[in-house]
């Protein structure tokens, strides 16, 4: 809103930067004033070291994404279809932190609907403003998908980005890291594509609440993001994918989150489907593979997954064409 009336190049990088430092400030306030209000944490009974969160307040993405969501209207270029997108993200947050608070988990067909939702919002609301050509960075071409196709596709990377950006919370600092390293490298992307003017201020309000969170959330944790904020993340990664055109790089962007999550999906698919046993030396999510199996502690983890998602980055932008 302020960014649409400053009409200055300087003054808008001011406005953007300032969002950014008042989008810290905010989350980190109130992450503190509101932390004894959260639902607290029940523990995860099949996780490494899962009773450790036992008691610990969760959901504190309901505070940081509200906070994101307030400074990018405000301090943000926001359209139309940014808003629809804000509203999509919210929503996540919202079934995220009502399953947070619930005294019973809800069930998976349940909250599988729901992302089945959102995700047919994303992608007609994408498909609406953008069309349906996708680029594919690495090889450097354009190709028109019909609109049904690409509909199918947009969903599952929505749809998938949610689940395996929430399976991938169970590390203190894990996911928030490595979040940041993906939101960084989708905006570089963007750059190297030239779709990044209504995406940058996003993207860094976006890292500065998350920093913000990881304040309270570094080993040991004093609180924890619960689906609230894994949820909404998983949306946010998704869509800004989608916007620089070229979404099939999500693959390198969020490899890490990709594995991490997304192992573990696979795995219980494929042994529900056929009622045989996969992967039954890899435990999952990876991350408890490496803690369980690997001895790292929680801190190696977070630095190590840092690591290999920053070169895998680097290297897929090296790529692109």
């Amino acid at each position: 809103m302020i960014f649409k009336v400053v009409t200055d190049l300087e003054m808008r990088n001011t406005v953007v930067i300032l969002g950014a430092l008042l989008g810290f400030i905010l989350t980190f306030a109130g992450l503190r004033i509101f932390e004894k209000k959260l639902p607290t944490d029940g523990g995860r009974e099949f996780a490494v070291e899962g009773s450790k969160s036992v008691g610990k307040p969760r959901g504190a993405g309901l505070i940081f994404i509200l906070v994101f969501t307030f400074i990018s209207v405000f301090f943000g270029m926001i359209s139309f279809e940014y808003m629809l997108y804000f509203l999509i993200i919210i929503l996540c947050m919202l079934t995220g932190f009502l399953d947070d608070a619930s005294s019973k988990p809800w069930g998976e067909l349940k909250k599988g609907i729901l992302d089945l939702g959102v995700s047919v919002m994303t992608a007609v609301v994408y498909i609406y403003h953008n069309g349906t050509n996708v680029h594919f960075a690495m090889a450097g071409v354009d190709v028109h998908f019909h609109p049904v196709i690409f509909g199918v596709l947009a969903v599952a990377l929505v749809w998938g980005s949610i689940n395996v950006t929430n399976c991938c919370d169970g590390v203190d600092g894990l996911c928030g890291t490595i979040s940041i390293a993906s939101v960084v490298s989708i905006y570089a992307l963007a750059l190297m594509l030239g779709k990044s003017i209504e995406m940058g201020a996003n993207v860094l309000f976006m890292i500065s609440v998350l920093l913000a969170y990881l304040w309270y959330n570094s080993t040991p944790s004093r609180m924890l993001m619960g689906d609230a904020g894994s949820r909404a993340i998983g949306a946010f990664l998704a869509i800004a994918v989608l916007l620089t055109g070229a979404p099939f790089m999500y693959m390198m962007m969020c490899l890490i989150i990709l594995l991490d999550g997304g192992l573990g999906l696979l795995k219980v698919t494929v042994i529900r489907v056929t009622g045989k046993q996969f992967m039954k030396n890899i435990r999952t999510p990876l991350h408890d593979h490496f803690r369980k199996k690997g001895g790292w502690s929680n801190t190696q983890v977070v630095n190590r997954f840092l690591i290999l998602q920053v070169l895998i980055s680097l290297i897929a932008l090296g790529m692109v064409k």
